[in-house]
C-alpha cells in the first residue's frame, strides 16, 4: 500500500482539481478521428462473383480438373500456428452466377435494380490427413481420375475422383507415400501413354515420379523412379508435350533433363550418368546464375526449356529431339527450330543468357500464337514486379518489358490463354491482371502507362500489399472465361473476364 511518504507535499498543487474531474467533454468538441481496430481505414474493392472462405490460413496451392474445368481444389495451412495440420477443399466454381453484362443504371428501372452479390461456395470434399501445410496439389492427366496433394510434412497423398454429370463428384482415398521431408513441387505427366503418373520435387533435392493405380488397393502408389543429383531444394519441374522428358532445376543452379521412360537411352541419347539427356550445373560459367534457379517452362513443341532465377538472370537451353512427330509439330507451325536443336544429339545447348529484369524470375510461361505466321512468346514474372516479353522466334528479343506491371510488388503467376497473345499474370499486391501482348489499348483521356503496355483488365478482392495478403495461384482453364484463385488472405475468390 502507498505512504504519503511518498507524495510529497508540495507536488498535491499538480493534481487534478476535484471540479476537472467532473467535466464532460461532450461529442463533437474533440478533434479525435474515429478509426478502426488497426487503427486504419479499410477500403475493400471486390470484383469477384463468388467466394470461398473456410480456410483457417492461406492458401498456398491451387489446381483445376483438366475434364471438368469447374472443379478446383485448394490448400494450404489449416490454422496461424507453426504446427498446424494442412487443409484441402474440393469446390465446384460452376455454382458461382454471372454478373449482368450492363450495371444497373442501364435497368428500364434503375432503382429497382439489386447490386449483384458474390455467390459463396461450399465445399464438395475436405482433403486432410497433412501434418503440415498443403503446399502442392495436382490431378493426373489425361483425364482427372486422381487427385495429389503434396505437403510440407513430406506426405504424398492420392484421392480417386469420380465426376458423375448431375450427381456430383464420389472422392475415395486411395493412399500416401513419405520418402521426403518436404514436397514442392508436383507435375502430371501429359501423355495417355502414362496415364495417372506425376513427378514430384522435394527439398532435400531428389526428384521422385509416381505412378498412381486406382484399382490397386494394397499399392497404389507404385514409384516408377527416383533421382538424387540435385544438392539443394528441387525449385520446379515440367515433362516436355510428349512425356518422354522430365527437366527439373534447384537452388544449386542446376538443371537436369530425365530420360524417366528410357526412351532416350534406346536412341543412344544419354549422359555417361545414364539417367539425364542433359545435366547444366554452374561449373559452366555460362550457364551460372549465382543464388540458384526458381522457375521453368518448355517450349509448347519441346525444342527447347527456359530456366529462370536471382538476379533476374534467364537461360534458354535445347532439348533433344526424340520423335520425329516433335520435329513435325514445330514445322507445321510455321516456326523454324533452331540448327542446335535439329539432331538428336545435340540437346544442352545454350541456345540464349537473358537478364532484363533486376531481381529473381518467380514465373515463366509459353506461348504459341495461331497468328499468321505463328509467334512464339516467353513471359518473365520477377520479384521487381515487371513482367518481361521476349520473342522466341527471333533470337529472344525484348518484345515488352512492362515495369510495374504489379507496382513494386512479386509477380508470383504468369500464364497464356492457349495459342493467343493474351496473357494473365498475379502478384503479392492482391490483384490478377489481363494483358494483350498485341499492342497497348486506343489512347483516351484516362490512359496510362499500364493501359499503354497492354492491361485490358484488372480484377481486385484479396488484401494486397504483401503483408498477409496477395494472390499465390490462379487457375484459368483454356479459354480464360473464368479465373478462380487461392489468395495468401485464407480466400479463393472466381472472377469473370
Amino acid at each position: 500500500m502507498s505512504s504519503s511518504k511518498n507524495h510529497p507535499e508540495e507536488d498535491l498543487d499538480d493534481m487534478l482539481d476535484a471540479d476537472d474531474a467532473a467535466e464532460e467533454i461532450v461529442d463533437g468538441e474533440t478533434d479525435d478521428i474515429a478509426m478502426d481496430s488497426d487503427n486504419e481505414e479499410l477500403i475493400l474493392h471486390n470484383d469477384s462473383i463468388a467466394f470461398f472462405d473456410q480456410a483457417q490460413d492461406s492458401l498456398f496451392a491451387i489446381a483445376q480438373h483438366p475434364v471438368h474445368p469447374s472443379l478446383v481444389a485448394v490448400g494450404g495451412s489449416a490454422g496461424e500456428d507453426d504446427n498446424a495440420p494442412g487443409a484441402g477443399w474440393l469446390v465446384d466454381t460452376s455454382a458461382a452466377q454471372s454478373r449482368p453484362v450492363l450495371p444497373a443504371s442501364f435497368a428500364s428501372d434503375p432503382s429497382a435494380a439489386q447490386q449483384p452479390k458474390s455467390t459463396q461456395l461450399e465445399s464438395l470434399f475436405s482433403l486432410d490427413g497433412h501434418t503440415d501445410s498443403i503446399n502442392t496439389l495436382a490431378w493426373t492427366l489425361p483425364q482427372g481420375e486422381v487427385l495429389v496433394s503434396g505437403g510440407l510434412d513430406g506426405r504424398v497423398r492420392a484421392w480417386k475422383t469420380d465426376v458423375r454429370p448431375g450427381a456430383g463428384v464420389k472422392v475415395t482415398f486411395l493412399g500416401e507415400a513419405q520418402e521426403v521431408p518436404e514436397v514442392n513441387w508436383l507435375a502430371p505427366c501429359p501423355p495417355p501413354s502414362n496415364p495417372n503418373t506425376v513427378a514430384l520435387g522435394a527439398s532435400d533435392g531428389s526428384v521422385w515420379v509416381y505412378n498412381i493405380d486406382p484399382s490397386d488397393a494394397a499399392n497404389p502408389l507404385q514409384i516408377v523412379q527416383s533421382y538424387f543429383l540435385h544438392t539443394m531444394s528441387s525449385t520446379a519441374g515440367a515433362w516436355t508435350p510428349d512425356g518422354q522428358l522430365l527437366a527439373t532445376i534447384s537452388e544449386d543452379g542446376s538443371l537436369y533433363v530425365w530420360d524417366v521412360w528410357g526412351a532416350a537411352a534406346a536412341k543412344n541419347v544419354v549422359s555417361e550418368n545414364g539417367m539425364t539427356v542433359v545435366s547444366m550445373t554452374g561449373e559452366d560459367q555460362r550457364f551460372e546464375v549465382e543464388g540458384g534457379l526458381y522457375s521453368m517452362a518448355i517450349d509448347p513443341a519441346g525444342g527447347f526449356v527456359a530456366v529462370g532465377g536471382a538476379g533476374g538472370a534467364i537461360r534458354i537451353v535445347s532439348l533433344p529431339r526424340l520423335s520425329a512427330s516433335t520435329q513435325s509439330k514445330s514445322q507445321a507451325r510455321g516456326r523454324t527450330a533452331p540448327k542446335t536443336s535439329a539432331d538428336p544429339t545435340t540437346g544442352g545447348q545454350i541456345l540464349a543468357a537473358l537478364q532484363t529484369q533486376s531481381d529473381s524470375v518467380e514465373s515463366l510461361a509459353f506461348s504459341v500464337t495461331s497468328s499468321t505466321p505463328p509467334t512464339t512468346l516467353l513471359a518473365a514474372g520477377s520479384v521487381d514486379g515487371s513482367i518481361c516479353i521476349f520473342d522466341a522466334t527471333r533470337r529472344f528479343n525484348v518484345r515488352r518489358h512492362i515495369a510495374g506491371a504489379h507496382e513494386d510488388h512479386s509477380v508470383v503467376k504468369l500464364e497464356f490463354i492457349k495459342n493467343t497473345w493474351i496473357l494473365t499474370s498475379c502478384g503479392m499486391d492482391g490483384v490478377v491482371r489481363r494483358w494483350d501482348l498485341r499492342g497497348g489499348s486506343t489512347p483516351g483521356p484516362t490512359a496510362n502507362a499500364a493501359s499503354d503496355a497492354g492491361l485490358v483488365k484488372e480484377w481486385k478482392g484479396h488484401r494486397g500489399d504483401g503483408v498477409g495478403g496477395g494472390v499465390l495461384g490462379f487457375v484459368q482453364g483454356e479459354t480464360g472465361e473464368r479465373i478462380t484463385t487461392a489468395g495468401d488472405d485464407a480466400v479463393c475468390l472466381v472472377f469473370e473476364a
